[in-house]
């Protein structure tokens, strides 16, 4: 089953970064930013998760594939990757916890995703979230499904 999501998604040696926050927070000039560090695009503004065994994707919506907004100046072609196996969910907006005792999770589509809270505008950002994703690869996490609700 695919659900369509409103976010824009990186990949990152492998795996996919979605990064969600409302409009003008950022995303896609933050995925350029990433990009510019060798990542490569998987979807901009809107994606789709789907899974497949106990792993979730995210690749573009149909209609936007290959493309990214850069606000201000126009819609481009972009080479980017089908899918990818999500990893990490960065919420754009104000900074999480200095030093968090664990990794914060969230719910997404039935799945609890790792996620990393931060200003998408900071110039530490696309660092921040490179070691962010290394720090969940080394430590094994990795969206789980959820229990379905009886």
């Amino acid at each position: 089953m695919s659900k369509a999501q409103h976010g824009t998604a990186v990949e990152i040696q492998g795996y996919a970064v979605l990064l969600m926050g409302p409009s003008g927070s950022g995303k896609s000039d933050l995925a350029l930013r990433l990009i510019d560090r060798g990542a490569k695009l998987v979807g901009d503004d809107a994606v789709t998760l789907h899974s497949r065994d106990d792993t979730l994707f995210v690749q573009a919506s149909a209609a936007i594939e290959n493309r990214i907004e850069v606000r201000g100046v126009g819609i481009f072609d972009m080479e980017a990757t089908d899918k990818c196996p999500l990893r990490l969910l960065i919420e754009l907006g104000a900074d999480g916890e200095r030093l968090p005792a664990s990794w914060p999770l969230r719910d997404l589509n039935g799945w609890s995703v790792p996620v990393l809270r931060l200003d998408g505008f900071t110039a530490s950002a696309p660092i921040k979230i490179e070691l962010a994703l290394k720090s969940v690869v080394d430590e094994g996490l990795h969206p789980v499904r959820l229990p379905v609700a009886s």
